[in-house]
C-alpha cells in the first residue's frame, strides 16, 4: 500500500466569480480532503489571484489532484511545493486566552518564548497573534489549553518557494 503523503500546491488562477468554488468542487467531488486553503489576489492588473492549498493523498491521489486543477479553464499555473524543492510555509493564528493571576503571568510566559504577540488585552484576557510553522501554532495551542484557551483564528498556510525562481 502506498504511503499518505501531504502536499502544500499553489495555484495561479484567474481572480472571476466561481473558481474558488470550483476548485473547491473538484476535491469534495472526488472525496479528497483539504486541510489548509488560502485564497488572495496576487496581481490587481492582470486579475490574478493565488490559492494555496495543503491536501494529503497517495502519489497517485496527489497526481491525479494535480492533473485536475490543471485542466480547470481558470488555472494560469500550478506548482506543488512540496516536490519541486525548498519552500517556505507560514501560517498566522489569533489565540484568545482568558485568565488572572498566575494563569495570565505564565500565559504571557509562554508567549514571550514563542514570539507571539499581545495585540489585545483586558483584565481577564489577552489575544496573540503568532506566525510560524503549523507545528508552531500547533505547540503554542496545545500549551495555552489549561491557561485558560478561548478561541482560535487561524489564517490556513501560505507558500512559497526559496530562491529566484517564481510561479
Amino acid at each position: 500500500m502506498e504511503a499518505v503523503e501531504r502536499h502544500t500546491i499553489a495555484v495561479l488562477v484567474d481572480n472571476e466569480a466561481g473558481v474558488l468554488a470550483r476548485v473547491i468542487g473538484l476535491f469534495s467531488g472526488r472525496g479528497y480532503n483539504i486541510e489548509s486553503l488560502t485564497v488572495a489576489e496576487v496581481d490587481a492588473d492582470q486579475a490574478i489571484s493565488r490559492i494555496s492549498i495543503v491536501t494529503s493523498g497517495t502519489p497517485m491521489i496527489i497526481a491525479q489532484i494535480k492533473a485536475q486543477l490543471n485542466r480547470l479553464v481558470p488555472v494560469r499555473q500550478l506548482s506543488d511545493l512540496t516536490v519541486e524543492g525548498p519552500s517556505i510555509e507560514r501560517e498566522l493564528a489569533l489565540v484568545k486566552v482568558k485568565g488572572t493571576g498566575n494563569k495570565r503571568v505564565e500565559a504571557l510566559r509562554i508567549a514571550d518564548i514563542f514570539r507571539a504577540r499581545a495585540i489585545d488585552s483586558t483584565n481577564n484576557s489577552f489575544v496573540f497573534e503568532i506566525s510560524g510553522s503549523a507545528d508552531k501554532l500547533d505547540a503554542f495551542i496545545s500549551l495555552m489549553k489549561p491557561l485558560g484557551l478561548n478561541e482560535i483564528s487561524r489564517t490556513g498556510v501560505v507558500a512559497i518557494a526559496r530562491g529566484a525562481k517564481g510561479i
